[in-house]
C-alpha cells in the first residue's frame, strides 16, 4: 500500500471511530507502528488529525463518542486482558454497580460465573451477557433508552439509584487523565454514571490504554474519587503514557496493568515487535506524608498469592 492510500485510510479510521490507537491502525493498514506514527505525524502537520498517547484523535483537543458498532471492534485483546483482571475483584454474594461499555460488557460476561452476585446497571447489553446466569441477579435501573450504546439514561435513570449503596462501581468512559479524571462526551450519560459512583463505596475503572490522556467534555468521575484503575500495558515506546499511569498512582488511584500472558501452555509469545510481559518503567517513587515509600510497581510473580488476584499477571501500584 502506497504512503497515500496508507495516510487515507488511517484517516477515515479516525473520523469514523474518534479515536484509534496505533496498534489498530498497523494491524489495520498491515504495517508497522513505526510507520504509522509517521503517517500519523504527517497527517496531524495538515491538520487533519491530533496525536494522542499511543494513538490519533479527531482534530480540536476534544474526542468525540465513537457509537457501539465501531467501538466493539477497537482494542478487543486489550479489554479482553482488564475484563479478566476486573472480574478477579468482585467475590461471591457481592452487590455492585456496573455501567454501560463495551469493556464492562467483557467484564459481565466474566461475572456470569461469580455464585450470589447482584449487578445493578443502567447497560442493556451488560443485562443480556448476565440474562442466563443463574446465580446472579440483575437489578435494571429506569430510564430512556440511549440507542447509540443501549444505555439508559435521563432522570428515570438517575431516582432509581438514589438510596443505593453496593460495594463496587466498574465504570468506563471515553477518556481518562490524573487532571480531571474520567470523562465522558455525552451529558446524560456523564450523569448517569455520577449516580452510579455516588451508589459505591469504590469505583473501579476500566479503561485501555488509548483512554489515558484524552480528555472529552463531561467529568463523570474525579481523580480523588477512583479507587483503582484496571487497563493494559502501554506500547513500549509510550512513555508519556507511563506518566500518565505514575500521575494517576501519586494521587492515590491503585493502578493494575495487564500485560500479555506470555507464559500461558501452548501459547505463541508475544506479538511481533512486543517483549515479553515486563515491568512497565516508571518514574521514581515519592514519600508519602508519613515517611513510606509512595506507589510502587509490583511484579506478576509477587502477586501470585494474594487473595481476590486469582494469580494474575500484573503491575499493580498501590498505596503503600
Amino acid at each position: 500500500m502506497f504512503a497515500a492510500e496508507r495516510r487515507q485510510l488511517i484517516l477515515e479510521m479516525v473520523r469514523a471511530n474518534g479515536a484509534v490507537s496505533l496498534r489498530e491502525l498497523a494491524r489495520v493498514v498491515q504495517t508497522s507502528e513505526v510507520t504509522v506514527r509517521r503517517d500519523v505525524r504527517a497527517l496531524e502537520a495538515e491538520g487533519l488529525l491530533d496525536r494522542r498517547h499511543g494513538g490519533a484523535v479527531l482534530p480540536g483537543g476534544f474526542t468525540r463518542e465513537s457509537g457501539f458498532p465501531q467501538k466493539s471492534h477497537l482494542s478487543t485483546a486489550e479489554k479482553t486482558a482488564i475484563a479478566d483482571l476486573a472480574a478477579g475483584l468482585v467475590g461471591e454474594g457481592e452487590a455492585i454497580v456496573v455501567g454501560a461499555g463495551t469493556t464492562t460488557q467483557e467484564l459481565a460476561r466474566r461475572l456470569a460465573r461469580v455464585p450470589g452476585l447482584t449487578v445493578v446497571t443502567n447497560s442493556l447489553l451488560v443485562a443480556q451477557a448476565l440474562a442466563h446466569a443463574n446465580r446472579v441477579e440483575v437489578v435494571m435501573t429506569g430510564g430512556t433508552l440511549r440507542g447509540s450504546n443501549y444505555a439508559l439514561v435521563g432522570s428515570g435513570a438517575e431516582q432509581s439509584l438514589q438510596g443505593l449503596r453496593v460495594s463496587r462501581a466498574f465504570l468506563s468512559g471515553s477518556g481518562l487523565t490524573a487532571e480531571r479524571g474520567l470523562s465522558t462526551s455525552n451529558m446524560l450519560s456523564a450523569s448517569v454514571d455520577r449516580a452510579l459512583v455516588h451508589a459505591a463505596a469504590e469505583v473501579v475503572v476500566l479503561a485501555d490504554h488509548t483512554k489515558l490522556g484524552a480528555d472529552t467534555m463531561f467529568q463523570t468521575v474525579p481523580t480523588e474519587l477512583i479507587t483503582r484503575l484496571v487497563t493494559d500495558e502501554p506500547p513500549l515506546h509510550d512513555e508519556r503514557a507511563a506518566a500518565e499511569l505514575q500521575s494517576l498512582a501519586d494521587q492515590g488511584v491503585e493502578v493494575t496493568v495487564a500485560g500479555p500472558d506470555t507464559d500461558a501452555p501452548g501459547g505463541d509469545g508475544p506479538p511481533p515487535g512486543r517483549q515479553p510481559r515486563r515491568d512497565m518503567p516508571l518514574p521514581g517513587q515519592r514519600r508519602t506524608q508519613n515517611g513510606g515509600l509512595g506507589p510502587q510497581l509490583r511484579s506478576a510473580s509477587a502477586l501470585a498469592d494474594v487473595p481476590g488476584e486469582r494469580g494474575a499477571r500484573v503491575a499493580d501500584l498501590r498505596r503503600r
